[in-house]
């Protein structure tokens, strides 16, 4: 469950928001209308304690995807609008791809892209703030490229010093990675802490591939 409160949204806004512990979300693509989600119970990620499946782990060591950041956010962002096969519904509407394409902008929000030879076919897109990371969406047209996507996510955030890893919500797909679901008050004294922090995304830089093993070497030791 979570509250809903119909609102004007602004970039500015919208980053005073985050750091309050709310987002925005639309109803479908064709609603004009945004609101306000605080969920009740949030998900995150624990930096420290990020799972990676074996079979993943030999995917992102084999380098068969090249994996960059914020290169091509309006296909990233048009990738994640595409309607859910499920419910043939999307929650990203054109005044949300504008906000977060201003955020982007101004280096609030960011990508990682999946490319196999040369086509994107998988990524993410979240913003940035402090040493907090809010992922806001993410999807995939090849097997594996939305997690591999995730994985290089975790493990630049890592590299980087953040120390909040928002996900939002709890869903089965996301639990095999170590997602685990915090009351409201216990995720907003970690977001307080994580946003008085400061951290780095361009720790790795934009203009080149990032190899799965340096993704994995930033995670630890590997699954067993």
């Amino acid at each position: 469950m979570h509250d809903r409160i119909p609102v004007e949204i602004t970039p500015d806004i919208l980053l005073k928001a985050y750091a309050a512990g709310i987002f925005p979300m639309a109803e479908d693509a064709d609603d004009p209308t945004i609101y306000w989600v605080e969920p009740r119970a949030r998900g995150v990620l624990p930096l420290d304690r990020f799972h990676v499946p074996r079979r993943l782990a030999r995917t992102v060591r084999s380098n068969v995807f090249e994996v960059v950041s914020d290169h091509d956010f309006d296909a990233v962002i048009a990738g994640c609008a595409a309607p859910r096969r499920e419910t043939n519904r999307t929650w990203i509407n054109a005044r949300i791809r504008d906000l977060y394409g201003a955020l982007f902008d101004a280096g609030r929000c960011h990508t990682v892209e999946v490319y196999a030879e040369g086509r994107l076919v998988g990524g993410l897109y979240g913003v940035s703030l402090g040493a907090a990371f809010f992922g806001e969406s993410m999807f995939h047209e090849v097997r594996d490229a939305s997690k591999v996507a995730l994985v290089h996510l975790v493990a630049r955030l890592r590299v980087g010093g953040y120390r909040l890893a928002d996900t939002q919500f709890l869903t089965d797909h996301l639990s095999q990675f170590g997602v685990e679901e915090v009351p409201r008050h216990v995720y907003k004294r970690r977001l307080n802490e994580a946003v008085a922090r400061e951290a780095d995304w361009a720790v790795w830089p934009r203009d080149r591939a990032v190899s799965g093993a340096d993704v994995l070497a930033a995670l630890g030791p590997e699954p067993i």
